[in-house]
């Protein structure tokens, strides 16, 4: 198959579609925001990426034909726009868990985000999210920067099976999440559990304190823990 065929192929076009559907549902839904944000998913071994500031010149209104279609060496090989600053990122988690799922998020959850800004790990408290165990936070390091792309790498290291389950995330401080799914559906879903689950988390502190919280946790582990299906 030539580069051109490649590009124009139909997988091509449904990922680059679904990539900018995706855009409008994070952005939608408050699971993003304009600061920023990108999406990809491979297909075969080309990217279909959001173009950067997709928010903030498009409040996420893309269409299939602003979505880049990059190979591996960051070329732009179709698609009205640039990289984004986080490209690194996306690609360095495609190269090293491609085997384990397709999709790839960066997003500003509103909810999340105020564990981003903390820089606190995120612990399960809903049946929806005790898959995807506690959400670490990493060290921090820029986003345009060769580390971040490092830093959020090894994070994931030992969490394969969560990626090829549906997904394993990661915080960054002060900027945002990070989360690789077994494809974009599968992403997309999971970034919705963890921020309706940060959101838990903090009208829970405030409705009982953290201990009480903290307690409602354990119990909560201890009765999914022990429960046996009829």
């Amino acid at each position: 198959m030539t580069l051109s065929t490649q590009i124009n192929d139909e997988a091509i076009a449904a990922g680059r579609a679904k990539v900018a559907y995706f855009g409008r549902m994070l952005f939608e839904r408050h699971l993003t925001d304009s600061a920023g944000g990108n999406i990809s998913v491979r297909v075969g071994d080309l990217l279909c990426l959001s173009p950067t500031l997709a928010g903030h010149k498009k409040q996420w209104q893309l269409e299939a034909d602003d979505v880049l279609v990059v190979d591996f060496d960051s070329n732009i090989l179709a698609g009205d726009g640039k990289l984004s600053r986080e490209t690194k990122v996306h690609l360095a988690l495609h190269r090293e868990y491609g085997e384990y799922g397709t999709g790839v998020i960066h997003a500003h959850p509103r909810n999340l985000m105020v564990f981003a800004a903390m820089a606190q790990a995120m612990p399960p408290i809903m049946e929806a999210t005790l898959k995807f165990g506690v959400t670490p936070v990493i060290d921090y390091a820029s986003a345009h920067s060769a580390n971040l792309a490092k830093n959020i790498v090894d994070s994931m290291r030992g969490r394969e099976n969560l990626i090829a389950k549906q997904a394993a995330a990661t915080i960054a401080p002060w900027h945002g999440l990070f989360l690789m799914g077994k494809d974009l559906d599968a992403a997309f879903d999971a970034v919705e559990r963890m921020d309706t689950n940060a959101y838990c988390i903090i009208m829970g502190r405030m409705l009982s304190g953290a201990d009480a919280q903290e307690a409602a946790r354990v119990r909560m582990d201890d009765v999914i823990g022990n429960y046996k299906a009829d």
